[in-house]
């Protein structure tokens, strides 16, 4: 057998793979509008306009290939920080040009976009996915195109697991206990998915019974007749819906079905609701168990036993401990993640969770899936440590909502000094402004920390250690400028509420103060800080320097709410929204917004007193929008809970944007 120098395999290696790749090619398939799209090389500067193939895409894993995406994708985290070319609704067509693409990924809605891109000279797929079905072959497609078929295979194969494993939970309930359940849509109307839906097969396969209208599509209206023919016991949306739902939900005839009556509301991330992608099982299992928790409680019959299914090691790098991984274990049916770190000997730590302790032998962080959040974190604990076979006694674990998969691992030295920050975090749905937010939560924690060092901390240091992690965290988040999940227009977060840290007491050089102003107090910080943002980016996918559209959307002021008063008709709204996110899309205009944002929150601090001189940079934008002057802006924006910095900067865009399109302005 002839064996290569280790650089000649490598390269042996890369050109057989780059071989493989090609003579896989020319790839012929049918879009979905029935066109035949032929790819005569493998696509290396991809657009993708689709943000439910984005997502397969970057899972996939390949990202790389990618050169722009919709501000939409956020989700999952290789496509946050890739330049965007507007929204879904109306990308544009200058900035899809912009990127030189040899593939442009589109769905049959973005007509104009087609029409606009024809003289392009590269292919354009349409791929739109609508069924579960249409979901999976798109994934195998992208296998193929991108030389990804084994990692094609690896996501369906986990999607089918879900599946079964709900089957199994849910499948015996008799028809006459299933619940009637419909997704809620539409922004000025009662609308839903079509009969033939991905989110209705989502529905069955999670044991509801999803609204038979009569009608296909993506999106159908629903009369106050069908709403209460119908009569839903559980109404479920996305993140984006709750505004209109309870705008549209409380109105007479609408609030009296039972799902309104009871309270039966629920609200799930976009990424899971809105997209046939590479998670439908994982929010089939998550809408099952909200339908029914006691199906997925001790006790109810299910798949398989818990197990311990596998384990990642981790290299920490300190002396002290014996062993750390990420185990991932299937407890009710569900796949958790638990890091464990095992300690040499016995020790001391502190744990905001649990107190003080000492004789412990094992730290970690357990992730609990959301078909578990449902459960009394006692009796979680209970089922995670029997699973792990770990001893209460000799253990101390902390509990997130965050998955492990998501874990930062942060490693900081100076001479003979090393910390390692061990981080997991998400802020989408409670993350507050300490002080000004009202307390509802109480567990598990949701940015997690668990700190060791090579040296041996006093209790006094441990203690110190907590303040000074907590000072990082904080402004982590605010450098990233997360939002406060309870007034997100006007205050940004100091943390969620729920957050906890363990610090390990350690062994080597005793150290007895852990504060900003020691060497032990800066590697502390330092590690936290970083950890807590590449966790945010790969839970949240939270990104420095997203786009300023991403940040309106955080700020719950969607560009769709803001083209309202430009296009009172819902039919020319698409128009208009194209036009404001093309405007924002110039560096110009998204930095007169972002400077409008950091000057509003200047306001709301008490940094900022006059902001006067700010109504004439606002009049002066406004006036370069419209290519005419304007003496005074127009109240388009609306919304009195809008910062009046904020409100202002918006007013400018819109003014412009209204007396650019010809239509009168103020005299």
């Amino acid at each position: 057998m002839v064996r290569f120098p280790r650089p000649l395999a490598w390269a042996a290696a890369a050109l057989l793979l780059a071989t493989s790749a090609l003579a896989a090619y020319p790839v012929r398939f049918e879009d979905a509008s029935g066109r035949e799209v032929v790819l005569r090389a493998p696509p290396e500067r991809v657009v993708c306009v689709v943000p439910a193939v984005t997502e397969m895409i970057v899972r996939l894993g390949a990202a790389d290939r990618l050169r722009a995406v919709t501000w939409h994708d956020t989700y999952p985290p290789g496509a946050a920080r890739k330049p965007v070319v507007g929204g879904f609704s109306s990308p544009s067509a200058a900035a899809v040009r912009a990127a030189r693409p040899d593939l442009v990924i589109l769905s049959p809605l973005h007509r104009g976009l087609r029409e606009a891109l024809a003289d392009l000279g590269c292919p354009l797929a349409e791929l739109g996915p609508r069924t579960l079905a249409e979901a999976r072959q798109t994934l195998e497609l992208l296998g193929r195109v991108f030389g990804r078929e084994a990692e094609a295979e690896e996501l369906i194969a986990e999607n089918d697991g879900y599946f079964r494993a709900v089957e199994a939970r849910v499948g015996g309930i008799p028809p006459e206990r299933r619940l009637r359940v419909m997704r809620f849509m539409g922004r000025d109307a009662v609308m839903t998915p079509g009969d033939d839906s991905f989110q209705n097969e989502i529905i069955r396969r999670a044991g509801g019974l999803p609204p038979r209208l009569g009608k296909t599509g993506a999106v159908v209206p629903v009369t106050l007749e069908e709403w209460q023919a119908f009569d839903p016991q559980v109404v479920y949306g996305c993140g984006t819906d709750r505004e209109p739902l309870e705008r549209l939900l409380h109105r007479p005839g609408w609030r009296d079905v039972e799902a309104v009556r009871e309270g039966r509301l629920r609200f799930f991330p976009c990424v899971l609701t809105c997209r046939a992608a590479t998670n439908t099982g994982y929010f089939t299992a998550w809408l099952a168990s909200a339908l029914y928790p006691d199906r997925f409680s001790p006790g109810a019959p299910g798949l398989a036993p818990d197990a311990v299914v596998s384990e990642r090691p981790l290299d920490l790098g300190l002396e002290y401990v014996a062993r750390a991984r990420v185990v991932e274990s299937r407890i009710l049916d569900q796949v958790h993640r638990t890091l464990v770190v095992d300690l040499a000997e016995p020790m001391a730590v502190l744990s905001t969770l649990e107190g003080p302790r000492t004789g412990v032998t094992t730290v970690g962080n357990h992730g609990l899936p959301p078909p578990s959040w449902h459960l009394d974190l006692g009796e979680m604990r209970r089922l995670a440590f029997g699973v792990l076979g770990l001893d209460p006694g000799t253990t101390s674990l902390l509990f997130t909502g965050a998955d492990l998969a998501n874990l930062s691992v942060q490693r900081r030295s100076f001479r003979d000094l090393a910390v390692v920050a061990l981080v997991t975090a998400g802020v989408r749905s409670n993350a507050v402004r300490t002080s000004r937010d009202e307390g509802r939560y109480y567990e598990p924690g949701t940015i997690n920390v668990v700190l060791l060092a090579n040296a041996r901390l006093s209790p006094r240091a441990m203690a110190r250690a907590v303040v000074t992690a907590t000072e990082a965290k904080t402004a982590a988040l605010q450098d990233l400028d997360v939002r406060s999940a309870y007034r997100p227009r006007r205050w940004q977060a100091t943390g969620t509420g729920t957050d906890n840290v363990i610090v390990v007491e350690g062994r080597g050089v005793p150290i007895d103060n852990a504060g900003g102003h020691t060497r032990m107090g800066q590697l502390i910080a330092g590690a936290v800080y970083a950890g807590v943002r590449e966790a945010v980016l790969r839970q949240n996918g939270i990104a420095a320097g997203r786009s300023v559209l991403v940040r309106l959307h955080e700020r719950r002021i969607p560009p769709y709410r803001l083209v309202q008063a430009l296009a009172p008709d819902p039919s020319g709204r698409r128009e208009r929204l194209g036009e404001l996110e093309g405007l924002l899309l110039d560096p110009r205009y998204a930095g007169f917004l972002e400077g409008a944002m950091a000057l509003a929150d200047g306001v709301e601090r008490g940094q900022v007193t006059d902001t006067a001189w700010f109504e004439d940079q606002c009049r002066a934008v406004a006036a370069e929008i419209a290519g005419r002057p304007v003496p005074r802006l127009e109240p388009l924006a609306g919304d009195p809970d809008l910062p009046p910095v904020l409100r202002s900067a918006l007013d400018a865009l819109l003014t412009g944007l209204r007396l650019r399109g010809g239509q009168e302005g103020p005299e």
